[in-house]
């Protein structure tokens, strides 16, 4: 008997996002869609002292793109610190972790700065943007959008910025900017760990879920978009590259994923405690069988 089959991925997807935002949003909210599942840090999180607990809610949502500039080339600029990814104007903006909205429009040489305040009592804030889509006051899980990348040269929003990117930093409960990455325990060099997806409790794939397969994506089979959640064509293509390396699929790469793809991650799924039918419709035991492959510490 075939397992209860969910909405396609798209759709589930797109509701498990969306179902990260609460509160009044504004007329700014209009924009709103790619919301991750519920990360925000629990009231009552104490602030950041050494240990992981503070951080658990928070991970890089730009680990996929190029870091243009570092923590040390802002200080050697004589800027306070930062660090710039560069991406496209318009890039959705994940939120590191969840919290409060605020929209600094024209924000000096930071153009349109966007700030999280979250329940630990660091902040994180986004420079350069072209576009904000929440509304002030707005509450946003870890994964949604909070604006869009900007930085054209001249361009409105952003400010001093020299090309396209975004600038990235936190700060503190004492009011110091400090280097998000330092605070995620990376060092301040590179990538900083994903969350493990509740997918492998309740059988639903979700933001988290797609970011930790963009990120295994990214390390074995050549996908080279943002680790934001939100998967698309170039997410799908690089997911039957690799199942057509190692778990059988015969299809095309053409990024629109059916039922030989899902037969093939099925397969995968094999491996991690999956013993349902292979036939290419996915359901709850498929979903928790690959989310404990994708929760597997490599993929953080």
């Amino acid at each position: 008997m075939n397992e209860q089959q969910h909405p396609t991925p798209h759709a589930l997807s797109r509701r498990a996002l969306i179902r990260g935002s609460a509160g009044a949003l504004g007329a700014g909210a209009v924009g709103l869609g790619l919301v991750g599942l519920g990360l925000a840090g629990a009231a009552g999180t104490p602030a950041y002292a050494g240990t992981r607990a503070p951080r658990d809610a928070f991970h890089n949502p730009f680990s996929g793109y190029t870091m243009t500039g570092t923590w040390q080339d802002h200080l050697n600029s004589g800027s306070l610190g930062g660090l710039d990814y560069g991406m496209g104007v318009g890039t959705p903006l994940p939120a590191a972790g969840g919290g409060v909205v605020t929209n600094i429009p024209n924000n000096g040489t930071g153009g349109h700065t966007v700030t999280i305040a979250h329940s630990n009592g660091y902040r994180t804030q986004y420079m350069h943007l072209s576009a904000f889509v929440l509304g002030n006051g707005a509450s946003i899980a870890s994964g949604g959008t909070v604006g869009l990348s900007g930085g054209a040269v001249g361009a409105p929003g952003s400010g001093s910025s020299t090309g396209p990117h975004v600038h990235w930093h936190m700060i503190d409960p004492n009011g110091k900017r400090i280097n998000p990455l330092t605070f995620l325990g990376s060092g301040g060099g590179g990538s900083a760990g994903l969350p493990k997806t509740a997918t492998e409790q309740d059988g639903v794939p979700g933001a988290v879920f797609w970011q930790r397969a963009q990120k295994w994506l990214s390390i074995e089979a050549g996908y080279a978009g943002p680790v934001d959640g939100a998967p698309g064509p170039n997410t799908y293509a690089a997911l039957q590259r690799d199942l057509r390396d190692h778990h059988g699929y015969t299809g095309p790469v053409d990024g629109v994923p059916g039922p030989n793809t899902w037969a093939a991650l099925q397969r995968l799924a094999g491996g991690y405690g999956y013993t349902g039918p292979v036939d290419g419709v996915m359901g709850p035991n498929s979903w928790r069988a690959v989310a404990r492959f994708l929760n597997e510490d490599r993929w953080d």
